[in-house]
């Protein structure tokens, strides 16, 4: 905000970007720029996210380019609208992977708002509470002379406010009853702050009431008939759901394959977290003695217009004792009376086959920890706490959460990835095709490999093209996929390598019609 406010004092024409990397965070940072910046008036802070309509969003990018729009909100289709002004372009919460477009025009915004800067000689401000280690690498102290790197590292030390970061317990589930949600002493806890009047939030990152569905007697799960998951259980509505190709069924009254009645649930998502919490706490009541109120927010409970906003204006009101949500409350939300957050079932990201995982959990953990404390009064007078219930409480991952400590984790991942030569010390792309069959869709890869190599022999270049594989999620709404990577130790032997193949992939698309489509992915965030 200050230096948003000294770059427009320096330049009448100025103008300023911010991006935020979801939707849900735009109302929070347009009601605080407005509030900030009320003097410039009320059409020169426009917004820019696919939830507008068309007509809204032709608005905001025309005030934009015209000039009379000094300061531009958006989620990552906002990097490219027209700024002909541009000073200043601020990223908050850089390492968020929503910044990557996945499909159509796949770009970082992150990287072209780094690239745009450069380009219209504007400052760019990267933030985070926990960077992404390509962010964190380019900021690192140089080797050598000629290892400058490309980015100047500022810190905060302290919590704006001078509030205390919270404490982290660890529960180790081995040591709990079996199937046991929510442990004893995190309920002890939850109760203890509830009865003061404080929040509690409590992070599951897994919608819907169960993951699976499954036949005791014969072992029938339910899985999609079209894509290659299990469909989800919803209580509310009592279905069955895909979140891949959204087929919706209604729950089967006996098993479809033997016809058994006694169908049970497998595993726990949000609606079930929140249904167990009213259970364990409808004998606690909250301070002035009324019954304990408990939320759920994930993209089932906000599917409406407008419902997310105003579950969260609930929150934010009080309305609110105990909030349940997915990753969509465990970042950029200022919840001033949370004071606990609860971490279920972390464990899945742990010994993932995604090397990106453990950078991905810590973020997650470390950011959903940011939303306690937050009132420098509460958090200094009671404290604040992060509770993770987790089967292996000693992780390295933990230790390091225990401490805050970012700049350690960080340099043991990247120690990692140097050792085993993946990114930042490594360029990677994929390229992807899908068609009907598997088979088809590898031949078309394989294929693509050969005229590959055969260019990459007569040039001598360093750019590894591995063999194609199906991808984790192989069939989607009927559609196989498959992948292959392509990996270089140098970005410019990786880029000349796929300008040049670009003619090769085309004609070859012509001779294997049964492909419906490909494309590269350049630095993709899942392999």
């Amino acid at each position: 905000m200050r230096r948003a406010a000294e770059v427009m004092a320096q330049d009448p024409q100025a103008q300023v970007m911010m991006l935020v990397p979801e939707i849900n965070l735009t109302p929070q940072l347009e009601e605080r720029v407005r509030n900030r910046f009320a003097a410039l008036g009320e059409h020169a802070i426009v917004s820019m996210h696919s939830g507008m309509t068309p007509a809204q969003r032709l608005n905001s990018w025309l005030s934009a380019h015209t000039g009379q729009a000094r300061l531009v909100l958006g989620t990552r289709l906002a990097v490219l609208a027209s700024v002909p002004h541009l000073k200043l372009i601020v990223v908050d919460e850089e390492h968020d992977p929503s910044y990557k477009q996945q499909e159509g025009a796949r770009y970082s915004a992150r990287d072209l708002a780094v690239y745009r800067g450069r380009l219209q000689s504007a400052q760019v401000l990267l933030g985070s509470a926990t960077p992404s280690l390509e962010s964190w690498h380019h900021s690192r102290s140089p080797t050598d002379a000629n290892d400058a790197p490309r980015y100047v590292r500022l810190s905060m030390p302290s919590r704006i406010g001078q509030g205390s970061l919270p404490q982290l317990r660890r529960v180790d589930m081995g040591k709990q009853p079996r199937r046991t949600l929510v442990s004893a002493p995190l309920l002890a806890a939850m109760r203890e702050r509830l009865g003061r009047g404080e929040q509690v939030l409590v992070l599951l990152n897994r919608r819907g009431y169960a993951p699976v569905l499954h036949c005791t007697s014969c072992g029938w799960k339910s899985e999609c008939p079209h894509c290659s998951a299990f469909r989800v259980f919803h209580k509310s509505d009592r279905s069955l759901r895909c979140h891949h190709c959204s087929l919706t069924q209604p729950v089967p009254r006996a098993c479809p394959a033997c016809g058994n009645q006694d169908i049970g649930a497998l595993g726990h998502g949000t609606e079930k977290i929140e249904e167990h919490l009213a259970e364990l706490l409808q004998d606690t009541p909250r301070a002035d003695g009324s019954p304990v109120r408990i939320a759920r927010i994930d993209a089932d409970s906000t599917r409406a217009k407008g419902e997310l906003v105003r579950q969260l204006a609930q929150v934010h009101d009080g309305d609110v004792d105990v909030l349940v949500g997915t990753q969509m409350v465990a970042k950029g939300h200022d919840f001033r009376r949370v004071t606990l957050v609860a971490a279920l079932n972390p464990d899945g990201a742990l010994f993932s086959a995604d090397f990106r995982a453990p950078e991905r959990l810590f973020a997650l953990l470390s950011q959903a920890a940011g939303r306690a404390g937050r009132d420098a009064q509460l958090s200094t007078s009671h404290g604040c706490e992060m509770w993770v219930q987790t089967f292996h409480p000693a992780h390295p991952l933990f230790e390091c959460l225990k401490q805050h400590d970012v700049a350690g984790f960080a340099e043991q991942q990247l120690t990692e990835r140097r050792q085993a030569g993946l990114p930042p010390f490594s360029f990677q792309a994929l390229l992807r095709a899908e068609a009907r069959t598997q088979e088809a869709a590898q031949a078309f890869l394989n294929a693509a490999r050969d005229t590959g190599q055969h260019w990459l022999a007569s040039q001598g270049q360093s750019v590894t093209v591995y063999p194609a594989v199906p991808m984790g999620l192989q069939r989607v709404a009927n559609v196989e996929r498959a992948q292959m990577l392509i990996e270089s130790t140098s970005r410019r032997a990786l880029q000349s390598f796929l300008n040049h193949w670009q003619e090769d992939l085309h004609a070859l698309r012509d001779r294997h019609k049964s492909v419906n489509r490909w494309a590269i992915d350049v630095d993709p965030l899942v392999i």
